[in-house]
């Protein structure tokens, strides 16, 4: 029995995936112009179904917005009680119907066509109604549904697909990266993997600065005082020159040679490790890691020799949790 219930399992998954494979075939130049009309949109792309289209219209949807496409689904059913007055011709519509002829899209149809909406449909049936309406015409494969070809399964896989693969393409297209999705994901796990160094970083009068001509023994009162494990050496003009960290006090001391009445310039470490303030706080902790590091020096793009900002391996690590 239990044998027998996975198999069952197996099927449905192996019916969803001849029906992917079909689709991924099936895209052609239809699908370029479905992008770059949504990329040409100054408004807000509407997508609607009816029963099991209608949720994977929502999911579509939520995708876009998130993605950078400002993007709201409708209910059908609505739209024939006065949610037609949300669509406007500035708009682009997508309907999405596996038959085409689902009777409640007809009303939604007509309102296209009258106000001269951009209409774009994601369907399988050439003769419907939608697939001729349609100024754009996605045509997805007619697939083989699971549970004795009556349950919507495969049709739907491959409606979500699409409306995934829009997705992305426009994402790429309009160069929607890490840090704009980061805007909209404000929130949540994801929000802490797209931190970057500026999200985590010390600034101002919490950088232990240090003139490069200042004489040791003054700056390893400010290496105690500011206990950050390591400071920052400037020249006159404020330009980073380099860092002096407890890792380097011990080296000295080891040595047992007399530095208390030399300059700090002569015991920094020069060129340090340094990273921009749009850098992934993932990456930074990647490359301290690999670098061996426990502190970067933080500059704003276009001046690496300007630092704005340090980063500690501990706020990476309690931020990145």
């Amino acid at each position: 029995m239990k044998t027998e219930i996975k198999e069952i399992g197996k099927n449905v998954i192996e019916l969803q995936i001849k029906a992917l494979k079909k689709l991924k075939f099936s895209l052609n130049e239809s699908f370029d112009k479905a992008v770059k009309a949504i990329i040409k949109c100054k408004s807000k792309v509407i997508i609607c179904g009816v029963g099991k289209s209608g949720i994977i219209a929502s999911k579509i949807s939520a995708t876009l917005s998130s993605v950078g496409t400002p993007s709201f689904p409708i209910s059908a059913s609505d739209c024939s009680h006065g949610d037609l007055g949300r669509i406007t011709n500035k708009d682009i519509l997508i309907l999405i119907s596996y038959s085409g002829n689902t009777s409640e899209l007809n009303n939604i149809i007509k309102y296209a066509k009258l106000n001269k909406i951009l209409l774009i449909g994601i369907v399988s049936n050439k003769d419907s109604t939608l697939y001729k309406s349609s100024n754009i015409k996605l045509l997805i494969p007619d697939v083989i549904e699971s549970g004795d070809g009556i349950v919507p399964t495969s049709s739907t896989t491959i409606q979500l697909a699409m409306g995934d693969a829009l997705s992305v393409a426009l994402m790429k297209k309009k160069k929607f990266g890490k840090l704009d999705f980061k805007k909209v994901h404000p929130a949540g796990n994801l929000a802490n993997k797209l931190k970057t160094a500026k999200d985590l970083m010390l600034t101002k009068g919490k950088i232990p600065f240090v003139n490069e001509n200042e004489l040791m023994k003054k700056s390893l009162n400010i290496l105690n005082k500011k206990r950050l494990g390591f400071i920052v050496i400037i020249n006159n003009q404020g330009e980073n020159k380099g860092l002096f960290t407890d890792g380097d006090l011990k080296r000295l001391m080891q040595k047992k040679r007399k530095f208390e009445n030399k300059k700090i310039k002569f015991f920094m470490t020069k060129n340090p490790f340094i990273v921009e303030e749009d850098m992934l706080a993932s990456d930074i902790l990647f490359q301290m890691n690999r670098k061996k590091i426990t502190n970067v020096c933080v500059y704003k793009k276009g001046n690496k020799r300007k630092t704005i900002g340090v980063i500690h391996i501990h706020n990476l690590l309690n931020n990145l949790k």
